[in-house]
Order: structure tokens, then sequence, then C-alpha cells
């Protein structure tokens, strides 16, 4: 394997730092974007429960804002249960930015790794071919072995880059779709505790009988 690596050249260093940080990145958003992770189940059902019998607490506010990134969100609006629907919204929304903006964490520096590698193998393949008729024009065609060396090298750059590139590009497209449904589901979740609080329609959650709310 070192001897394969060794034969595409200096620019399999930069296409194999590239693939550590790729698979950094695709195992930290693995871990990061797990849905009971993002969305507790029965959350809003917790705090309507609470609510409902006069005991969301600033305490409870606080626990449930620290609880996960669809807590950050509800816990903006109910902050400010007292004004408004609108007002309710509005710091809904603000937050709902910020924990976009987190959930999207090195999406970019992925996509970028996802572009640039084949760019990279590309190159690898130009230096490859301008060393092989560097040969040919002040050697001929006679020797061979220095011809495949441009070749090989050529070849493995390539190969290499295209290794990195797809399977980034694949993570990229795969994060970018659960990102996008996490954010539309807490996008309605948000939506029903406000209408609910505010009366706007007839509570549809209920707190499951196995799971308690949380503790005062």
């Amino acid at each position: 394997m070192f001897e394969i690596v060794k034969s595409g050249g200096w620019l399999m260093v930069p296409i194999i730092l590239c693939s550590i940080v790729a698979l950094a990145i695709i195992g930290e958003r693995l871990w990061s974007l797990q849905r009971k992770r993002i969305i507790p189940k029965h959350l809003v059902a917790q705090i309507w429960h609470l609510q409902s019998k006069g005991k969301l607490s600033g305490e409870q506010i606080s626990t449930v804002r620290n609880s996960s990134p669809l807590g950050q969100v509800l816990a903006s609006g109910l902050s400010n249960v007292n004004n408004s629907r609108e007002v309710m919204k509005e710091s809904i929304e603000e937050t709902g930015r910020h924990v976009v903006h987190e959930l999207e964490r090195y999406m970019n520096s992925l996509g970028t790794i996802a572009a640039i590698t084949p760019l990279l193998g590309l190159l690898g393949t130009v230096i490859g071919m301008i060393k092989v008729f560097s040969v040919i024009t002040s050697q001929g065609v006679g020797n061979p072995a220095v011809l495949a060396g441009g070749i090989s090298e050529a070849l493995i750059t390539t190969a290499a880059g295209l290794s990195v590139a797809i399977p980034a590009l694949m993570a990229h497209r795969y994060f970018r779709g659960l990102i996008d449904g996490l954010v539309v589901y807490m996008e309605q979740e948000a939506i029903k505790m406000v209408e609910v609080i505010h009366g706007d329609r007839e509570s549809d959650v209920s707190v499951p009988t196995t799971q308690a709310p949380p503790a005062t």
C-alpha cells in the first residue's frame, strides 16, 4: 500500500489528508445528528402537560433548553409565553436560525472535500502525463519503465481522488437531506406548541404513561 501511495507522488499527501478530515466529519455528524439527540420523543407533550398544570417554571424552561436543539427552539418561545403569538414565533425563528447553523456545522467543509479531491486527482493526472511526454521528448519511447512510472502516477492520483470524493459527496447529500427533514419537523413542533398554548387549536399531544414529565 505504501508503495502505491509513494508511486502517486506528492499530490497523494493532500488527498490522504482530505480523506482523514472527511472521515472525521462523517463520524462526528453521524453521532451528532441522531434523531433522538435532536428531537427527543414527546417533548412537546411534556411541555404542554407542565403548562396545563401550571408547573412550567423558569428552571423547567432551562432544562428544556439544555436538553436538545429542539428544546432550544421551544424554550425560546416558552420564555415569551406571556407575550403575543407573534412575539413567540419571532423568538422561535431567531433561535431556529442559530440551531440550523449548528446542525449544518462542517457541511461546507465536507462539500469542499467532495469538490476538490477529484481536481487534485486530475492535477496528478496532468502532472503524470507531463512527465511522460517530457521523457518521450528527451529519450524517445525506448524506456518503457520511465513511461510506466508517469502513467502510473497519473492513474493512482485520479483513482485516489475519486475514492475520496465519491463517499464524501454521498455523505454530504445524505446529511443535507437529514438536516432538512429535522428542521421541517422542528418547525412543525414549534408551531404546534405555540398554537396550543395560545388556544388557536385544541391540544392533540399527550404524555405517554410510560414516560414521566421532567422532574421539577
